[in-house]
């Protein structure tokens, strides 16, 4: 439209309409003659004015982010804690699958000699009971545990029980220094006595000084009168070193021993022994050696090489 006269004087009155509508719907209040009209627009360019409010407005758009964050952050926090209870569940559930994989390891050593165990885990260590090798398990005299009992795991020999509470039963492990244990060689039957050396490997004296003892023999439970608190036939370990022969009337040999002692978890106590002496039969399977390739080289002559006894010609 051009700036005119006419222009300039619709413009006015316009303004001065609509300053009249604004008068006469300010005086109505709730029965304002206009208030149908103002509806009907309300209704038309209403949905129009959020959606460019939503496109122009940041600002109210972070106010009202700003009012909603109590909530969004307590939902946050909620799913924080439903991912946390999560993972914890994950990992128990890794443990326990660990925890169900030894309590088989340890069902089948009991199965195949013939012990009679009753299942504990390891709840303490040593540091609580001094500076010995020693655990609490959660197991005692409520549950038939009695003092000089032997104590086992899916690898092997853990140690015998020392001191027997109620509810729980402390083991000296086959590692302390204080712990000593008849044992037989697989096979040979040579005899000696393991002792415990920390954590290094056992310490084995043979009463046989001549004994033929090679790296990788390995050793079991010879056992003890009445089968305490030694039972035969547990895994011992594998000799891993053999001192010369220097003529004495004993011979010493150093075992790795099968049971890892900073690992122990779920062990058995052996509440009743074999009525038979298992012999090896406990003892795992021999590792398989690993075959080593052989190479064959063939030559073949070339056509161009010299007949047996025969000089090529140049």
């Amino acid at each position: 439209m051009r700036d005119t006269r006419e222009s300039r004087l619709l413009l006015v009155l316009l303004i001065a309409i609509a300053f009249a509508l604004i008068t006469v719907d300010i005086r109505g209040g709730e029965d304002s003659p206009v208030d149908g009209a103002r509806q009907g627009a309300a209704t038309v360019f209403g949905p129009i004015e959020n959606g460019v409010s939503s496109a122009v407005d940041p600002v109210g758009n972070a106010i009202s982010a700003v009012r909603d964050s109590g909530g969004r952050h307590d939902r946050i926090a909620e799913l924080e804690r439903d991912n946390a209870a999560l993972k914890a569940k994950l990992g128990s559930d890794d443990r326990n699958r660990s925890r169900l994989k030894q309590l088989d390891k340890m069902i089948k050593v009991a199965g195949e000699g013939q012990y009679g165990i009753k299942g504990a885990e390891v709840i303490a260590i040593g540091a609580a009971q001094g500076f010995s090798w020693t655990v609490t398990i959660d197991v005692g005299a409520s549950d038939g545990v009695k003092r000089d009992m032997t104590v086992l795991n899916g690898d092997g020999l853990v140690g015998r029980v020392t001191t027997v509470g109620p509810d729980t039963a402390t083991v000296l492990l086959a590692n302390d220094p204080d712990f000593t244990v008849g044992t037989r060689m697989e096979s040979t039957d040579e005899l000696g006595f393991a002792s415990g050396q920390g954590d290094r490997p056992l310490r084995v004296e043979l009463l046989n000084g001549k004994a033929k003892i090679e790296k990788g023999d390995r050793l079991v439970t010879f056992g003890s009168q009445a089968d305490k608190p030694f039972v035969p036939g547990v895994p011992v370990g594998v000799v891993s070193r053999v001192d010369p022969s220097g003529g004495d009337l004993t011979r010493t040999v150093y075992v790795k021993p099968y049971v890892s002692f900073t690992k122990l978890d779920i062990v058995g106590v052996v509440v009743q022994a074999p009525k038979r002496d298992p012999r090896d039969e406990v003892l795992p399977a021999k590792p398989r050696p690993t075959p080593t390739p052989t190479v064959t080289v063939t030559v073949t002559p070339s056509a161009n090489a010299p007949i047996d006894g025969q000089q090529q010609n140049q």
